[in-house]
């Protein structure tokens, strides 16, 4: 690990660990938290499914297209200014929601904390390709991802817990609270990780060229849509599973968040498994190998529906699997994608975070107009979505990322 860009000693792999944790927690905060209270929003501004689905979809698309200004931010500035206002934006945004008196102006401070938050997640991505190579980088991905894993176990519990004795308002306060927690930490401990800021990295024909090698680069490719389809997997379970199971199969606020952290707790694993299976099988092999239970559990999950098992144990059963693997997927996905671009990890880290948003708003939009709010909604669109992700996310482990996964030479941007 080199010295900072400021001449400040480098942080230990430690406090890398906690700040990633706390970068990359701040996401499943936004929207597991929030999760259990979807029911309470929709009964307390009587609006209609597409409208609450937008609180998540809107959160989703400002995030990951703010990635892609923060990006080229970043690699001009430095991450630490970016992180800092990104964190101030998103607690500042908190409390809107918070104060929201209308589903109109839940949307709109939706979209403002979703936008700051890019600027943590992509921070987030960037400081591990400007620490580590590769190899390495995976593994310490998957323990900052280990610890998003810690924050989705409280996440669900929590927010099912303050909902049902406190209301929704408060458990969307309580992000506010994280987010301001985090901005002090990181105003007090994190060393800047850019090794040389590039002075051209926000002029227009400089930004394009970048762009153009990143897009053209088949390794980002891999990486970059096998964490999309990964997270095109997860997202529909967290759009649709707190109507599935507290609505339709009646399941109490409470109970629902015990799921979600039973799920949050099988993700740990699989991102241990992770840093276990690397050393020894490599990351394209090891991903292969995840890609197997991803298949396995969501073809499970849309047979066991089909065959009319509508019960919460014939969709978290074959779940675990999924999300099993995804503790897998998105280290790999992630560090992956930036890995080429040792010179440009903020740009590479945003276009990939924003074509894993743009596949979640994709299908939080399908969504919306195919799910109801009573009963007769089912469980199809969350078995059958997951049964269409395991397949797309088996076919792009074994495919692509078997073929490009391997970083044969960084890609320098002139």
């Amino acid at each position: 690990m080199h010295a900072s860009a400021t001449g400040t000693p480098p942080m230990t792999p430690g406090w890398v660990v906690v700040f990633l944790s706390l970068l990359l927690g701040i996401q499943p905060l936004a929207t597991d938290l929030y999760l259990p209270a979807l029911p309470a929003v929709t009964a307390a501004f009587g609006a209609p499914m597409a409208q609450v689905q937008a609180t998540l979809t809107a959160l989703l698309l400002s995030f990951g297209a703010a990635q892609l200004v923060w990006g080229p931010i970043s690699d001009r500035f430095g991450r630490r200014p970016v992180l800092m206002v990104g964190l101030a934006a998103y607690t500042l945004a908190s409390i809107g929601n918070t104060l929201a008196t209308t589903i109109e102006q839940l949307i709109l401070w939706r979209i403002v904390q979703g936008a700051a938050m890019g600027a943590s997640v992509m921070g987030a991505r960037a400081i591990v390709r400007d620490l580590y190579g590769p190899t390495e980088g995976a593994r310490m991905m998957s323990r900052g991802l280990t610890g998003l894993g810690i924050f989705a176990c409280i996440s669900g519990p929590l927010g099912g817990w303050l909902t049902e004795h406190y209301g929704w308002r408060v458990t969307l306060g309580a992000l506010a609270v994280f987010s301001a927690l985090a901005l002090a930490l990181v105003a007090l401990r994190f060393r800047e990780t850019l090794p040389a800021p590039n002075p051209r990295a926000l002029q227009p024909r400089e930004m394009l060229r970048i762009w153009a090698r990143i897009a053209r680069h088949p390794t980002f490719w891999a990486w970059a849509l096998l964490a999309a389809t990964s997270y095109g997997g997860l997202f529909t379970f967290l759009a649709t599973s707190s109507f599935v199971f507290i609505t339709v199969l009646d399941l109490s606020k409470t109970q629902y968040g015990l799921l979600m952290l039973s799920m949050s707790a099988v993700y740990i694993a699989g991102t241990v498994l992770c840093r276990r299976l690397i050393p020894r099988w490599g990351v394209r092999r090891t991903v292969a190998l995840a890609a197997g239970f991803t298949l396995t559990g969501g073809t499970l999950c849309g047979v066991l529906a089909l065959l009319g098992w509508h019960h919460t144990w014939a969709i978290m059963g074959p779940y675990y699997l999924f999300i099993l693997a995804h503790g897998v997927h998105q280290p790999c996905g992630q560090s992956g994608a930036v890995s080429p671009f040792p010179q440009a990890a903020g740009a590479a880290s945003a276009l990939a975070g924003f074509i894993m948003m743009l596949t979640a708003f994709g299908m939080g939009t399908w969504l919306g107009q195919h799910m109801s709010t009573g009963p007769d909604g089912g469980v199809y669109p969350l078995t059958n979505g997951l049964w269409f992700w395991s397949v797309v996310i088996a076919t792009v482990a074994w495919t692509l990322v078997q073929r490009h996964g391997e970083v044969r030479s960084p890609v320098r941007p002139r």
